[in-house]
């Protein structure tokens, strides 16, 4: 997620927005175009932050503000509301485990974290994190083999929920960092997370410092990813070799080329779209990248008049 003034943290009102369907005009006047499968509306959502993709073609999506959570096809390009959130809570990254049966969802200013039952809704567990009163936004989340790590915009932290067999959920702990990626020049740092398969590595996108990093799950420590420059940096995908970061405010998604090691990365390319309205977070579905269409370009809180999940070609 972009930078959040924190004198927004209590502007969140839920207000109700009538979504309004993405339909074009046909020739003729007063009939409807059918919806366009590459953007894919949230019917009544007020805001948009996080994405995640499920089993098949199935996607999860966040109202930022309200803490609701949209389920859709990806292949039909539908989508509707699944979970109503409590009042207070906020959907920010989100991330399905590897079985497919939970939800994790980042809760921003809150300090909390979330787990849901992606058949049911149910919320199965709320964690509180970190203190709202120390300063904390608890923004982005990357699912390993053994658990949930989330990242903390305002602390040089990272969480970590346990997930056991039959997916049982621990207790969560703290990670302190050490190295540049603990580094807090700016009002927001850490933001995007992505953990190797073997969940030995995991990777940070800072959006403070516009660079990359490696972090040791184990001690904490961290290092830049030598050769990546990556200005406004936000929700990330670490896969077969490559990297892909958001760059929201530049409207545009890197793909990086890492080396084996992961201590360097050459930008390959770039993914654009005139569909782009300061994108957020990515997923990946098939050959294509599911991202989530923030519209920060029309103000904070956003005052778009629909929000969408974007499809574009890898």
């Amino acid at each position: 997620m972009s930078y959040m003034p924190m004198s927004a943290r209590i502007r969140w009102l839920r207000s109700p927005l009538i979504g309004i369907t993405l339909l074009g005009l046909l020739g003729v006047p007063g009939v409807a175009a059918a919806p366009r499968n590459d953007l894919i509306g949230l019917p009544g959502a007020s805001s948009t932050e996080g994405v995640a993709v499920g089993r098949g073609s199935m996607f999860f999506a966040g109202d930022l503000f309200r803490g609701d959570i949209f389920r859709g096809d990806l292949q039909r390009g539908t989508a509707a509301l699944f979970i109503d959130a409590p009042d207070g809570r906020m959907a920010v990254g989100m991330k399905v485990d590897r079985s497919g049966g939970l939800l994790f969802v980042a809760g921003g200013l809150t300090g909390q974290a979330y787990v849901y039952s992606t058949d049911t809704g149910a919320t199965l567990h709320v964690y509180q994190l970190a203190n709202p009163a120390q300063g904390t936004f608890i923004n982005d989340v990357a699912v390993t083999r053994d658990g949930a790590w989330f990242t903390d915009s305002l602390q040089p932290k990272l969480y970590f929920v346990p997930l056991g067999a039959g997916e049982t959920l621990g207790t969560a702990r703290a990670l302190v960092l050490s190295g540049p990626a603990a580094a807090t020049p700016a009002a927001f740092n850490l933001n995007g997370i992505a953990a190797t398969p073997d969940g030995a590595t995991l990777v940070v996108a800072h959006t403070g410092n516009g660079r990359v990093y490696t972090v040791d799950p184990t001690t904490g420590t961290s290092a830049a990813i030598a050769g990546v420059s990556v200005p406004n940096v936000d929700g990330i995908l670490l896969e077969a070799g490559h990297l892909f970061a958001v760059q929201n405010t530049d409207n545009k998604v890197a793909v990086i080329k890492l080396s084996g090691d992961l201590r360097s990365g050459v930008v390959e390319q770039f993914i654009t779209s005139t569909d782009f309205h300061v994108p957020t977070t990515v997923a990946r579905f098939g050959n294509q990248l599911a991202l989530a269409n923030s519209h920060f370009d029309t103000g904070f809180p956003p005052k778009a008049k629909e929000y969408e999940v974007i499809l574009v070609d890898r």
